[in-house]
């Protein structure tokens, strides 16, 4: 159970911050970056579920925030020896994570027609939130991925961002689709104008 009394501890006054294991990173490391993104992306999915209203989304969008929190928390926490298998100390990311989102995806998937076209991050303003933490999400996975090259990081983790992008992607499809269609790309639409 989490419990803070005080919000400010001046521990991180010289540019670093605590890790799970009690290790000191500086505030400027991919780890650090990856983590942020990651925030960053579960804040722009709590700004989707506002836009979204009651939506048959909510459910899973809050579900995968929670999941965030346990990716940040997986991110911030060194592997031993390699090993990310999680522990009563140690909250990882897993395969089955990973799974329901592409079930998820699937089942988004199934009753829209195929895309013609690249489309816009437009349409409702629940869609464009979504695509707006997708493409949070993106950096997120961007920023995770050279933490990676510096560090053990769970592979799981890695593979969460991926598909959560592609989750989101649908999901802002899924919720377009309701309000009349995607909005599409129309390439050199503007040129002559």
């Amino acid at each position: 159970m989490v419990k803070l009394n005080k919000i400010y501890t001046r521990t991180g006054d010289d540019g670093t911050t605590g890790l799970v294991d009690g290790s000191r990173v500086a505030k400027s490391a991919p780890r650090m970056a990856a983590i942020g993104d990651v925030d960053e992306a579960n804040s722009a999915l709590g700004v989707a579920i506002v836009a979204l209203g009651e939506n048959d989304l909510v459910a899973a969008l809050t579900r995968i925030q929670n999941d965030l929190f346990d990716l940040g928390a997986d991110l911030a926490t060194p592997s031993t020896n390699g090993d990310f298998t999680p522990s009563e100390m140690s909250l990882r990311i897993v395969a089955a994570q990973v799974a329901r989102l592409e079930n998820e995806i699937d089942a988004l998937n199934a009753g829209m027609p195929p895309l013609t076209s690249f489309i816009l991050p437009a349409g409702t303003a629940g869609a464009a939130a979504l695509h707006l933490a997708r493409a949070i999400a993106r950096r997120a996975e961007r920023t995770a991925v050279a933490a990676a090259a510096e560090t053990p990081i769970n592979r799981q983790a890695l593979a969460y961002l991926n598909r959560l992008s592609d989750y989101l992607f649908v999901a802002a499809r899924f919720v377009n689709q309701k309000a009349g269609g995607d909005v599409l790309w129309v390439p050199g639409a503007s040129r002559d104008i």
